[in-house]
């Protein structure tokens, strides 16, 4: 991907989609590149809403499940996707900040057996479901999950932002906007998100060490298969989320000849 005259290009050589939006500022030097989920469902109801004058919101780019980037206004103009909002000192983080909005429903409700978003009432299948607490609260609930070609696609282009305009660090809607926001929420793999993209080393993830020999499994439960062979105790992994008593880890070691292993452990056998 590249940048041309704050427009995006993507691994094709081709700009991608581009539906401007009425809803903007003027020119500007972005800081941060902040992150959001559209609390909807779909990328083509997500695109109408933020190219309409009535929304009076917007963001610079839309990342839909699948991957693909719509950008609705160059970079180097002020979008409305942080409303009230500061941090460090700046107020009104519009003025400072890209916005990249993820399409994904975020916090959910259940209706009998069905998991609904309360937006557009669609449902969302059981499988792109998990259940945690909000770093800003105190209480479980319901959260669509991001597909991993979406926070792939997201990271790629969100490195590329931070080196092309320098940008201090990378944060969430719930982070400049604790009280009124909950997006990109605790689905989002936010920490190893941001090193990556700021290009930081692994020690600003929580790194552990297995502490006996630990089965690695493609989902967060024994129900789920077991990916290869146990951990050997004393494994160095790297924990990119968690849900319940499971964490999410990225194995660092070479094990079983295998490289860039990533699956779900039982949390207490992890540690320091």
């Amino acid at each position: 991907m590249k940048i041309v005259n704050h427009l995006l290009y993507g691994n094709d050589g081709k700009q991608v989609t581009f539906r401007p939006t009425p809803n903007k500022g003027g020119r500007y030097i972005p800081q941060y590149l902040i992150m959001h989920y559209t609390a909807a469902t779909t990328e083509a109801s997500a695109i109408s809403w933020l190219v309409s004058p009535i929304a009076q919101a917007s963001a610079h780019l839309v990342i839909g499940r699948q991957g693909a980037v719509t950008q609705l206004a160059p970079f180097n103009i002020i979008n409305w996707h942080a409303g009230k909002s500061s941090w460090g000192g700046l107020v009104g983080m519009n003025k400072y900040s890209i916005g990249i909005e993820m399409v994904n429903a975020g916090r959910l409700s259940k209706i009998g057996e069905k998991f609904i978003c309360p937006v557009d009432k669609k449902v969302i299948n059981a499988d792109d479901v998990m259940v945690a607490t909000h770093k800003n609260e105190s209480h479980e609930a319901l959260w669509q999950e991001y597909p991993e070609v979406q926070v792939e696609v997201s990271q790629e282009i969100a490195a590329l932002l931070v080196k092309t305009y320098k940008l201090l660090d990378i944060l969430g809607h719930e982070d400049i906007s604790p009280i009124r926001k909950s997006d990109p929420g605790p689905a989002f793999p936010m920490k190893s998100f941001r090193a990556r993209a700021m290009g930081r080393k692994n020690e600003d993830l929580d790194t552990y060490v297995t502490t006996t020999v630990l089965n690695i499994r493609s989902g967060p439960g024994t129900v789920f298969e077991a990916l290869t062979k146990p951990l050997p105790e004393g494994t160095e992994v790297t924990t990119l989320k968690t849900e319940g008593n499971w964490s999410f880890v990225q194995v660092e070691d070479i094990v079983h000849g295998l490289m860039d292993l990533e699956g779900w452990v039982f949390t207490k056998y992890l540690g320091k």
